[in-house]
């Protein structure tokens, strides 16, 4: 034969066999390890492992595999639901109508597996501006055609676990989503400066409606609790202009109270001064009708007593008129019996004259 011929020696070469190794037992270099006699070693070694020394058939070991099994199962089919959960099982993906309460459940692993969502716990996004999140997410267009930087935040947890878990996706995302174009909407109806000031708890409510009836729309399974707008401010870049616009409009309210402080002053100073011109009026004709009344009452009684006797009233109403008059005049005495042609009289109006100077005089 071909190899025989070249091998040389009855079919050996250097005392090789015919692929080039050395035979069993003989020289030329080391022998490699018996496959036969490893597998031999490895079963004696197993059979020093397994209990009662491994002797018999592989029957021993199904008793084992049988315990390890439906331990395995068990752990897969029981589960526990802690007191901030319910448990939505589902049977080939699809969720049974029944949601179990907090405790120990058990299902069909692995034809079902159960969902663990969190009712109670009360979730929170925050929407920021661009200060905080790197781009325009809280920057937004009011009205007026003017920018408000608005941070707010949405508090949500879950109202229907089943709707919540398996008609939407991304269900922290999509309550971002919403809540950011809830906020745009409103903002973009609504003035900034009255948004900014005023306007915050009607926002907070109107705002919180608007993201609910959308999610409701969507049958997100999400309720909103509360939407809280911790800034509403202008955008940095034009700041200092809107803290002169409030530096005015603070001014304006000041000049303005001042102005109704005055006005409530002057009201109140004529109003004590018309007070005052009417009771003096009033007592002005108080005084006169009982001026007026006296006279009355004067005149009848001397009409009556001129009725009783009428010579003696009327030289009496002579007499009072006389004095009336005389008092009011300058008098002169003249004296019939005057010698040699001589009108002698007593200069009255001098004196009278002195007499006023005197009185003057005392006043001062």
């Amino acid at each position: 034969m071909p190899w025989s011929n070249q091998s040389g020696g009855g079919g050996r070469r250097g005392g090789n066999g015919p692929w080039g190794q050395p035979p069993r037992g003989g020289g030329g270099g080391p022998t490699p390890p018996d496959l036969e006699e490893l597998l031999r070693r490895s079963q004696d070694k197993l059979r020093q492992v397994l209990p009662g020394g491994g002797g018999g058939s592989a029957t021993s070991f199904l008793p084992l595999v049988l315990v390890a099994m439906v331990g395995f199962w068990l752990y897969q089919s029981v589960y526990v639901v802690q007191p901030d959960e319910v448990g939505i099982e589902l049977r080939f993906g699809e969720a049974k109508s029944e949601i179990n309460p907090p405790g120990m459940h058990f299902i069909l692993w692995p034809i079902e597996s159960v969902e663990k969502p969190k009712v109670l716990q009360e979730n929170q996004e925050t929407i920021t501006g661009a200060a905080n999140r790197g781009n325009d997410g809280g920057i937004m267009l009011s009205g007026d055609q003017n920018l408000v930087d608005v941070r707010f935040t949405v508090l949500w947890r879950i109202g229907d676990p089943v709707k919540y878990l398996f008609n939407v996706a991304d269900q922290e995302g999509i309550v971002r989503k919403v809540s950011e174009a809830a906020m745009r909407e409103y903002v973009g109806r609504t003035r900034a400066d009255e948004f900014r000031t005023r306007g915050r708890e009607l926002a907070q409510g109107t705002v919180s409606a608007l993201i609910q009836s959308t999610l409701d729309s969507y049958d997100a399974g999400i309720l909103i609790t509360a939407v809280n707008i911790e800034q509403a401010a202008p955008p940095a870049e034009v700041g200092d202009a809107f803290q002169e616009v409030q530096r005015a409009q603070q001014d304006q309210a000041k000049f303005k109270q001042d102005a109704q402080a005055y006005a409530n002053k002057r009201l109140g100073d004529a109003r004590g001064e018309a007070s005052q011109v009417r009771e003096a009026a009033l007592g002005y004709r108080d005084r006169v009708i009982a001026e007026a009344i006296g006279e009355s009452q004067r005149f009848t009684s001397v009409y009556t007593e001129y009725a009783n006797a009428p010579d003696v009233t009327r030289r009496r109403i002579y007499l009072e008129t006389m004095e009336n008059v005389l008092a009011r005049s300058n008098k002169v005495v003249i004296d019939s019996n005057g010698a040699n042609g001589v009108v002698p009289y007593l200069p009255l109006p001098a004196l009278q004259q002195g007499q006023a100077q005197a009185a003057g005089q005392e006043n001062r």
